[in-house]
């Protein structure tokens, strides 16, 4: 969940320098949601972020999951906008922390203040700059749990449903033991909230994107970094 710089809209088909002096690189607007602008930079930093975080390089990630990062950036400004419609509460230090952490045990060599840092530094990040987005990304997951999980509802019949359909066939052609229907029960039911949520978020990005202006002007880029 990357910043997301805010303009007007007269300057929306500009190309927005990061410096006066020709050579330097320069930023441009690849996306506008309601006026809101999103710049290239934005892009790009929501790229690293995503590779850092599931412990890939950039040079990893095919270029579908560029355009999907732009789509990404698009849904999230719309669901800000829904965030400051309410009075919501923001992740907590403690929160950010704890991601923070499950992310740095994701590589070995981080293990020290100066492993971490090289770490950040060979992905292209500072901390600050993961905090900040993980901040974001922490901010947006709560702003859906709170809006979509009142609205989910999951009865003990598509429970044993899915033990008996799903679970045990499983376990059986994995070789695995099998386990009681009530010791998986709390688990099975949080995965089929889940699933719910990711419907009703489908339905309420699409209202979302229904109801606002929403332009591309990276349509045939793929968000390679400058």
């Amino acid at each position: 969940m990357n910043r997301i710089n805010r303009f007007v809209w007269a300057v929306a088909l500009l190309v927005v320098p990061t410096a006066s002096w020709g050579g330097d690189v320069l930023d441009r607007i690849v996306a506008t949601v309601n006026g809101h602008i999103i710049l290239q930079s934005d892009w790009d930093d929501a790229l690293r972020c995503q590779a850092f975080e599931d412990g890939r390089t950039l040079e990893r990630l095919p270029a579908a999951e560029h355009k999907a990062a732009l789509d990404r950036l698009i849904d999230q400004e719309l669901l800000r906008e829904q965030m400051h419609s309410s009075n919501f509460q923001h992740a907590s230090e403690q929160e950010v922390a704890h991601r923070m952490e499950e992310i740095r045990r994701q590589y070995a060599d981080a293990t020290s203040p100066e492993g971490w840092q090289a770490v950040l530094t060979r992905g292209g990040l500072t901390e600050d700059e993961l905090k900040q987005h993980v901040s974001q990304e922490l901010d947006l997951m709560r702003l859906v749990d709170d809006r979509l999980r009142p609205n989910v509802s999951v009865d003990s019949k598509s429970i044993e449903s899915y033990y008996n359909q799903q679970l045990l066939p499983q376990l059986r052609q994995s070789g695995a033991k099998e386990v009681p229907l009530a010791e998986v029960t709390p688990k099975i039911k949080e995965l089929l909230t889940q699933q719910q949520m990711n419907q009703l978020l489908v339905a309420w990005l699409q209202n979302l994107r229904s109801g606002s202006e929403i332009r591309r002007e990276a349509a045939d880029t793929k968000g390679e970094l400058q």
